[in-house]
């Protein structure tokens, strides 16, 4: 029986990989794509994701959603991913018609017509799903997981010292969302950090594959590599939302996985957006989510060599 996903993303040049990577697994069905703003404004990311619908010849609806953060004016990343979100390349990023509907009801409408099927796949800020928990708080408990690509399991930040960007873009759904109930395993951008990193090195083996999608993944980096080579001086970029796609599509790629409780703060300053992690299991008896600490490249990079072969 195949995977039945509902795959919800700001969809710029990692969310992209990480969507080829599940339109080409033979073992998923694409209820749907619901699109957030957070990398790029919402449109963009729209138009980005039929894009790559086209691309990979799948006719999967995809559907409009929020446009900003719940409590909050939206801060895209742009200044990393590029204003189009897959680098500036030259790529047609316009003109193409989403699904009529919006996003929240798409999602709570696949829940309820799959309960217990249906594996959340988030590559973006929260605010979609955290919208849908409030209006139907039902759905929480009729997901059979969600895979989420945010927060921080074990050390530091990207946004901000100790704050993951899809987090701190929108804290208060976050915070919905991990209080949910839902079943959740967190993929933090520490996987992606010690595991889907990618030098010079790695990315010449990837091109050397010489298949026009392989060329496409590492053209879309250009803005990252750029962006990301400047700030840690290590040439090269990481795929966050592409190894959490990979524990969704294959649980075993997830080596270490660890139920604890977990909160986000909300708020300003450093902290804003901060999943604390209770490793010491200090409170033990609050519910917990699933997280993950440790991840096999091997298996991550054979997921991602099979998606663009």
């Amino acid at each position: 029986m195949k995977k039945r996903f509902l795959i919800d993303t700001d969809t710029a040049a990692d969310d992209a990989v990480a969507l080829i990577m599940a339109f080409r697994h033979p073992e998923v069905e694409i209820e749907a794509i619901t699109v957030v703003a957070g990398n790029v404004p919402v449109d963009q990311a729209v138009q980005n994701a039929l894009f790559l619908t086209e691309l990979c010849g799948k006719q999967i609806p995809v559907y409009r959603g929020a446009a900003k953060p719940m409590l909050r004016e939206l801060e895209t990343a742009q200044f990393v991913h590029g204003k189009d979100g897959l680098s500036d390349i030259g790529l047609d990023l316009q003109g193409r018609q989403g699904t009529p509907g919006n996003a929240i009801d798409a999602i709570i409408q696949a829940i309820e017509a799959f309960p217990h099927e249906i594996e959340l796949v988030t590559l973006g800020p929260l605010t979609n799903i955290a919208i849908a928990l409030l209006k139907e708080p039902s759905i929480a408990e009729k997901v059979k997981c969600c895979t989420l690509m945010g927060g921080v399991g074990s050390g530091y930040g990207n946004i901000t010292p100790v704050s993951e960007y899809n987090i701190w873009v929108d804290p208060e759904a976050a915070q919905i969302v991990f209080r949910s109930g839902m079943h959740i395993k967190m993929v933090g951008w520490d996987m992606s950090r010690n595991h889907a990193f990618f030098t010079d090195e790695d990315i010449a083996a990837l091109r050397a594959l010489n298949t026009p999608m392989a060329h496409f993944v590492v053209d879309i980096q250009k803005a990252p590599y750029a962006f990301t080579s400047s700030v840690s001086k290590i040439p090269g970029f990481e795929l966050p939302d592409p190894i959490a796609m990979a524990v969704a599509l294959d649980p075993e790629v997830a080596t270490v996985v660890q139920s604890m409780y977990a909160e986000v703060i909300c708020g300003e300053g450093l902290t804003r957006g901060q999943t604390v992690m209770d490793h010491a299991g200090a409170f033990a008896d609050r519910p917990g989510i699933e997280v993950v600490l440790e991840a096999s490249r091997e298996r991550f990079l054979k997921l991602l060599y099979e998606a663009v072969r």
